[in-house]
């Protein structure tokens, strides 16, 4: 059953928060240089060091979700774990973005600070599609 489509929306989450933070730049700080997800890890800040480790958990937690396809209560609920931690993701990310020194010179925000909104998207398009079978299966059980 790992053909089914939820499986390519939550392998397609997992490339987004493993695969695609090694790529694009969150923001370009004052003297230009781009800052990476990984860059966050090497910071000073506690909060922004969370933000490597939220990435690599919600990553993580889309791809075990996969292999959790026998039990499809267990599967919508961390789908439902992975947006809440992409959320936080989100709000952790806005907040720097917001506080970046000389942001009144320089505005220049990456792509990647987009990966959690995509990622929200792509496991609520899972979580439907996981709805959906359970419903399918509970139908076909009322027939017999």
């Amino acid at each position: 059953m790992i053909q089914r489509i939820q499986s390519v929306y939550l392998l397609l989450a997992t490339f987004l928060s493993v695969g695609l933070i090694f790529l694009v730049y969150l923001w370009k700080n004052l003297a230009g240089d781009k800052f990476y997800v990984l860059d966050a890890f090497a910071s000073n800040n506690l909060l922004l060091k969370s933000v490597t480790i939220l990435f690599f958990v919600s990553g993580l937690l889309s791809f075990i979700d996969i292999f959790l396809f026998k039990n499809r209560k267990l599967q919508f609920v961390v789908g439902r774990i992975i947006i809440l931690i992409n959320f936080i993701l989100l709000g952790i990310l806005v907040y720097f973005s917001q506080n970046l020194s000389g942001e009144i010179k320089i505005s220049e925000k990456g792509i990647g600070l987009l990966i959690p909104i995509i990622t929200i998207v792509v496991i609520s398009l899972a979580n439907k599609a996981i709805k959906k079978d359970e419903e399918l299966v509970k139908s076909v059980d009322r027939l017999r």
